[in-house]
């Protein structure tokens, strides 16, 4: 009973995201809010990691089974794909490293404060 709770909850959230697109004017997907809205709950304390920490972490574990869809249709689509196929992965590829990139310096960069803070 307590995953259906945890995943109720998820939900509730999810669900919170797509009225927030439905009622607010911004070209924002309903999953991007639903996100801020658990970060923000998460991190007031209006609702504790612990009551949803294993129906998140199980999702988390099978989210590439949620990519098979999404790899089929591009599959069906390949004729349609194949003429752009090159530019598409240039830009994948050098999108993923400038992130890679991006995200290991932010994250060098708050280690380095956070051990001068302990300092």
């Amino acid at each position: 009973m307590k995953y259906v709770r945890q995943l109720l909850i998820i939900l509730f959230i999810s669900f919170l995201g797509e009225v927030c697109k439905y009622l607010l004017p911004f070209p924002i997907p309903a999953s991007i809010y639903g996100l801020l809205l658990l970060f923000t709950a998460l991190m007031t304390g209006i609702l504790k990691l612990s009551s949803i920490k294993e129906t998140a972490g199980f999702l988390i574990e099978i989210m590439p089974l949620m990519f098979i869809p999404a790899g089929v249709g591009i599959l069906e689509s390949w004729g349609i794909l194949q003429p752009v196929f090159v530019p598409i992965a240039v830009i994948t590829v050098v999108s993923t490293i400038a992130v890679m990139g991006v995200s290991g310096t932010v994250t060098q960069f708050m280690m380095k404060k956070k051990r001068e803070k302990e300092a």
